[in-house]
């Protein structure tokens, strides 16, 4: 009889799944794409000239004045954190729940059999640091409401982390606007000197402007995103985290596999049919002894 694709026979360890690894986030590329192509096309069409708006020093004025502005709002080790953490912002690296619940109902088949002390050669050959680290605790025999607390702790001091980087992008996106109307009211000045020439002041106002232009440009298309894109990556982070304890709760518990993987499947987005994974859950309690590690490798 050929076997299920969707299991494995028992007494074998599942094969490790591919990393996905760090990849191109396309919705934040092809946003700010769409976005320029927005904007410059319209500009375009109102027959305009990309000349009109490549002012180098409207872009100084805003960028500058918007650095120094969050600079004196911000500690710089924040600042220089939130630089670095742009990084997640154009690019992303998946974590599969399913892989995930898998791993978890290999861990919980074989701890019902063996004891959770046999999962402490698998704790340590895991990649994800907060199961590694939520799984060693149960190994140790952290009592339980312990374990949750400093699970929970983690998972808090993460939010607030990425939320302070978050504020850093948001105050830009503030402070950029602002700024923009500063440059304009500078070129104004300058425009003010040179009333004699009527054309000039026309060109002279036009270009003043462009400022504004950077001004909101910036923070309404980069700055503020950004912000709201870190603060959605950090909620699918602590969802999957919150996954992970659960189950590293319900195998310290010694719940049955069936039940375990009932609870954590309401956190996974793309649920797969229940039938095809009680029946993998019944694998992984015959199994019992293959190292369900590599699932999340």
């Amino acid at each position: 009889m050929p076997e299920n694709p969707g299991s494995q026979p028992a007494g074998q360890t599942a094969a490790p799944p591919k990393s996905a690894g760090v990849r191109p986030d396309l919705a934040t590329l092809g946003g700010l794409a769409l976005a320029a192509l927005g904007i410059v096309g319209g500009l375009l069409l109102e027959k305009g000239q990309i000349q009109d708006v490549a002012q180098g020093t409207a872009a100084l004025i805003v960028l500058g004045g918007t650095l120094g502005a969050v600079l004196v709002t911000t500690p710089l080790p924040v600042v220089m954190r939130a630089i670095r953490g742009l990084r997640t912002v154009f690019f992303e690296q998946p974590r599969s729940a399913r892989e995930t619940i898998e791993a978890l109902i290999g861990y919980a088949a074989k701890a019902r059999k063996n004891g959770i002390v046999s999962l402490e050669a698998d704790a340590a050959d895991i990649a994800d640091p907060f199961l590694r680290k939520s799984l060693n605790l149960a190994v140790d025999g952290t009592d339980l409401q312990e374990l949750r607390k400093m699970m929970e702790l983690d998972m808090a001091l993460t939010e607030q982390s990425v939320e302070d980087e978050a504020k850093v992008w948001e105050a830009a996106g503030g402070y950029a606007p602002t700024i923009g109307i500063i440059g304009a009211v500078m070129g104004l000045i300058q425009v003010m000197k040179h009333l004699e020439d009527i054309k000039e002041v026309g060109h002279g106002i036009a270009v003043a402007f462009v400022a504004t232009v950077y001004g909101v440009g910036s923070a309404n298309i980069f700055f503020l995103p950004a912000a709201g894109k870190l603060r959605a990556r950090v909620r699918d982070a602590l969802l999957t985290n919150e996954m992970i304890l659960e189950g590293v709760v319900g195998i310290v518990e010694g719940l049955n596999p069936t039940l375990i993987r009932m609870k954590l499947e309401s956190y996974d987005r793309q649920p797969v049919a229940k039938a095809k994974g009680d029946k993998e859950t019944a694998e992984a309690e015959k199994a019992g002894t293959g190292s369900p590690a590599a699932a999340v490798r």
